[in-house]
């Protein structure tokens, strides 16, 4: 077994899909894998690819003209989820959607497709989750705010709140990944990779004073009714582990 290795980046990825695509191996006989490998297996092959743009471009162009632009959306989206397997099932997914076409994401009958479904509704969910959850802090003139999320989701949330804020300067950091979402007013936003001392200087800003999150703080506790704490139903609606940045609960 050869087993195709990268990081978890989009260029990357398609990248990786090339390589095992054009390797002449066989489909049954590639695995493709997320880096950090977290056990490695004594007999496989292991090797590492490389973003490069022309073969990504390669790829992006065969499916959106021989399968349909849908898929290609789809499987960006899916490809920012956490699980292990999420690149070999996007490689299994491109494979049938060449033979099958453009409906090969309603064809459930393929374990592929229905674990493609079921990976894809749960990285919606967490978008949707943080997009209803997320809190700014405002520092000068700038919006920023943190997520700490499963998957990475942060592009996911840049043309919502640039739909929802397009006068605004703000920042979506996702603390986990090291993605940023910047959004300069009235322009388009764009994504960035945070370096570690990036990401140490930015996580500053929550120590900022913001007069609007203490009137938000005093807002959630005056409209609170202890008679009706209902704490299961919240951890529900606001599951703990997403809670780490909003400021009602800190």
């Amino acid at each position: 077994m050869r087993i195709y290795t990268c990081e978890q980046e989009w260029l990357s990825m398609l990248t990786c899909i090339y390589e095992a695509f054009n390797s002449g191996m066989g489909h049954k006989n590639i695995k493709l894998m997320l880096e950090p490998i977290r056990e490695y297996t004594l007999f496989d092959e292991y090797v590492h690819v490389n973003g490069d743009v022309d073969k990504a471009e390669k790829v992006r162009k065969s499916v959106i003209s021989k399968i349909s632009p849908h898929v290609y959306h789809e499987m960006c989206i899916t490809a920012m989820a956490y699980e292990e397997d999420v690149l070999d099932n996007i490689y299994h997914v491109l494979i049938l959607g060449f033979s099958l076409g453009e409906n090969v994401l309603n064809m459930m009958q393929y374990r592929d497709i229905m674990r493609n479904h079921e990976i894809r509704l749960r990285v919606g969910r967490e978008a949707n989750r943080f997009r209803e959850v997320i809190r700014f802090h405002q520092v000068g003139d700038v919006y920023i705010a943190h997520i700490e999320p499963k998957s990475r989701v942060a592009e996911y949330l840049g043309p919502v709140f640039a739909d929802r804020m397009p006068s605004c300067n703000f920042i979506i950091v996702d603390d986990v990944h090291r993605d940023a979402v910047i959004h300069p007013a009235d322009e388009a936003f764009y994504m960035m990779k945070l370096t570690e001392d990036e990401l140490t200087s930015i996580l500053e800003t929550e120590k900022a004073n913001d007069e609007y999150t203490d009137l938000w703080k005093v807002f959630f506790e005056t409209i609170a009714i202890k008679e009706r704490t209902n704490s299961k139903c919240q951890n529900n609606l606001f599951p703990m582990w997403t809670r780490t940045h909003a400021v009602e609960f800190n």
